[in-house]
């Protein structure tokens, strides 16, 4: 083992230490401890219960029942509990995590989440060590040490992040292939808004891997097809109030709102669609909408011509998928734990490095400065040094705190999207000319 592998080793197995202590710790002791596994475990105890997991009487009555509801929950918890809006193809992933009492049910969860966050830490450490083990070992040491809001909040995305990491894996190594279908066909049926251009990639590469996202695709379906028939028995308007419940919480100052006014999406866990960034310039969604639609679509639509017009090498893929897991964070609802699917950017980061000449610095520059402000530990001592200025809460002042707590991560992820694809687009690592004239292997 040479020096920089075992250094990379060390500081992996620090980041590792760190999250599982320190998040553990902070779970214990938070007043919102499990706030996003009680979504997603009261909603299964209703349904278990032959109720409406959709409508908010319903999923409020087992809440209460169940002695979840604390005489200190806060309206804003109530209702992040309560209005329900994952797909009903996540069920059967839940549901086995509601048969026991809440207390036994929300330490497997975390204790899977943990384990399975630093499981994919060590898979994406391993793919980055062949071009830079010690450059990938800091950076999943800062992306684990700061990551502690998974094991507090508890949201699935901890889960599901991993689960597209291993597929990942298990794909471009071509080993564990079945393993990898079902954990992305998992990752789908739960939150095909952080898995789904992940599975888009795999299909738009065509071959081997497009058989790989077709049985995926297959095995999604043979998991949540039937939960989305058991819900539709119970519940034969849940699409209308799905939709209710997205409403509710997105409206103008609620909870998901991207707008400055929102109640809970500037502060830790914050959201990072680029609406945020935009909604700081002019409050409105007709105009951050469609904005953030163009710019979103139109690099999705260049990195897609190119991963379809481009023979398929480990390579390419890596600046693909670093591509697409910015970018998938910025079009639609995401926050901060989703963001943990930055991952996928460290090997490319290591790759440009080894093999990039002039983009080896803007590469660790560029990832370095998404990781830093999209992990948790992090952007919660920015916030505090933010609010600490001296600054008055009316006029410009406050418009520049607002501004410093809104727009930084919407514009990081914007960045790692953009370089990325340049690189994707522009450059052939391994010949060190442009695509447009290098003659790319099928297994470089």
């Amino acid at each position: 083992m040479t020096g920089a592998r075992r250094d990379g080793l060390y500081l992996l197995l620090l980041g590792s230490i760190v999250f599982a202590l320190l998040g553990s710790a902070l779970e214990s002791a938070s007043p919102v401890s499990m706030v996003d596994f009680k979504v997603v475990y009261y909603s299964a105890r209703c349904l278990l219960r032959h109720g409406d997991p959709y409508r908010q009487s319903d999923l409020l009555r087992v809440y209460e029942e169940e002695g979840g509801a604390r005489s200190g929950d806060n309206p804003k918890i109530r209702q992040i509990v309560t209005q329900y809006i994952y797909l009903p193809t996540a069920f059967p992933f839940t549901i086995p995590f509601a048969l026991p009492g809440f207390g036994p049910a929300h330490l497997l969860w975390m204790t899977l989440t943990a384990a399975g966050f630093i499981f994919a830490s060590w898979l994406t450490w391993e793919l980055g060590a062949q071009f830079a083990p010690a450059l990938s070992g800091a950076l999943l040491c800062c992306f684990l040490a700061g990551s502690e809001l998974l094991l507090i909040s508890g949201n699935a995305a901890g889960i599901v992040v991993s689960l597209c990491v291993v597929a990942v894996w298990c794909f471009l190594s071509d080993r564990f292939v079945a393993v990898g279908v079902v954990c992305l066909a998992l990752g789908l049926a739960i939150k095909p808004q952080d898995a789904g251009l992940i599975w888009i990639y795999f299909l738009l590469s065509g071959g081997v891997h497009r058989r790989r996202a077709l049985a995926t695709l297959a095995v999604a379906a043979a998991i949540g097809l039937p939960a989305v028939a058991w819900v539709w028995h119970i519940s034969p308007h849940w699409i209308a109030e799905m939709r209710g419940n997205l409403a509710a919480l997105s409206a103008h100052g609620g909870i998901s709102d991207p707008g400055p006014s929102s109640s809970g999406s500037h502060g830790l866990s914050a959201i990072t669609d680029l609406q945020g960034a935009l909604s700081f310039f002019r409050d409105d969604p007709h105009f951050y909408n469609p904005v953030s639609d163009l710019i979103c679509g139109a690099l999705f639509l260049v990195w897609a011509f190119k991963t379809v017009l481009t023979r398929w090498s480990v390579t390419s893929a890596w600046l693909a998928l670093a591509t697409i897991a910015a970018l998938s964070l910025l079009p639609v609802y995401h926050r901060q734990y989703d963001a943990k699917l930055l991952l996928l950017i460290v090997p490319a980061c290591a790759m440009l490095w080894k093999k990039g000449r002039r983009w080896k610095w803007p590469a660790v520059l560029v990832s370095t400065a998404g990781i830093l402000l999209l992990t948790d530990l992090p952007w919660a001592i920015l916030i505090q040094v933010i609010n600490s200025f001296p600054l008055p809460n009316k006029g410009w002042g406050g418009e520049l705190i607002l501004a410093l707590q809104v727009v930084p991560i919407p514009l990081v992820l914007l960045a790692n999207a953009i370089f990325f694809l340049w690189a994707y687009v522009r450059f052939d690592i391994v010949e060190g000319r442009s695509s447009g004239s290098a003659r790319e292997g099928s297994g470089t």
